[in-house]
């Protein structure tokens, strides 16, 4: 059975890297393309009450006038989702991805996804949406949000799309980080990328056996991974090993061995999906 990418579409500057990334995807591994569009709850709603303090007739006048005014909103709010789903297939098309479907929802976008993620081996998300602050630093409140409550691997897209040769796996030893090497070993999408499994921290025996296990588990689905220990901080000296060595990729887990798992992310994870201006995999 084939798999499946849903590809979440919201006509910010995003979109078509979601959409390039998307197709990038399909190709190297033959999944079909489920590109979805969420509408939620009050889009399209007026929420100030203008009626309050107007005579009865005049405020029942307009109180339809309102509602009116309000169904002609939801009406475009639909019709502009209809317009970036067919935008968005017709990239996927001109790119050559074959099996392709489209999905316009209401309602809140996590719940949303959990409800069609079942039958998908990914989730596409760009970094930040169409309402996101652009200023450094700040992430997407949905990205964050999908993030959390995800169960498949969730695929940040960067801001533009460019072919990825060099993949970075960020390892910690944790069950989420040897996860994360799973997904590269299975998943046909990586079969030509030079792989580095990095480390962050004291060069130590144990240290050292697990990259090799990370190794030999790459190398089992005939990846020949290299291996690295490097010093620092991990939020910012893997952020600066990507971006001195060229990676074109990182894939890593959602949170780190050492972190209880919380309503918020892992620190390291957050500020890699911020600083890294290349796509992000994050494993559970």
């Amino acid at each position: 059975m084939t798999g499946k990418i849903i590809a979440l579409v919201d006509g910010s500057v995003y979109s078509q890297s979601v959409c390039d990334h998307a197709a990038w995807v399909a190709q190297r591994t033959g999944w079909a393309v489920e590109l979805m569009h969420v509408l939620g709850r009050r889009e399209g709603a007026e929420k100030a009450d203008y009626s309050g303090s107007i005579a009865l007739g005049a405020r029942s006048a307009l109180l339809q006038e309102l509602a009116e005014l309000d169904a002609q909103r939801a009406r475009l709010v639909t019709h502009r989702g209809r317009a970036i789903l067919e935008d968005a297939r017709a990239i996927l098309d001109r790119a050559g991805v074959n099996e392709i479907t489209t999905r316009l929802r209401h309602g809140d976008i996590v719940d949303t996804v959990a409800a069609q993620e079942d039958g998908a081996d990914m989730v596409m998300i760009g970094k930040r949406g169409e309402a996101a602050d652009f200023a450094r630093g700040h992430l997407g409140s949905n990205l964050e949000r999908i993030i959390r409550a995800s169960t498949k691997p969730v695929f940040v897209a960067a801001r533009a799309f460019k072919p990825v040769s060099r993949v970075l796996i960020a390892y910690d030893g944790g069950a989420s980080a040897m996860r994360a090497v799973d997904h590269v070993a299975r998943v046909p999408l990586y079969r030509d990328a030079l792989v580095s499994v990095v480390t962050v921290g004291a060069d130590t025996e144990t240290v050292r056996k697990g990259l090799a296990d990370a190794q030999a588990m790459l190398a089992a689905a005939g990846i020949m991974a290299e291996t690295d220990i490097i010093d620092g901080q991990p939020e910012t000296a893997l952020g600066k090993r990507v971006e001195d060595a060229g990676f074109d990729m990182v894939v890593m887990g959602a949170y780190g061995h050492s972190r209880i798992r919380s309503l918020i992310i892992g620190s390291t994870t957050t500020e890699m999906i911020r600083s890294c201006k290349v796509p992000i995999v994050l494993t559970r």
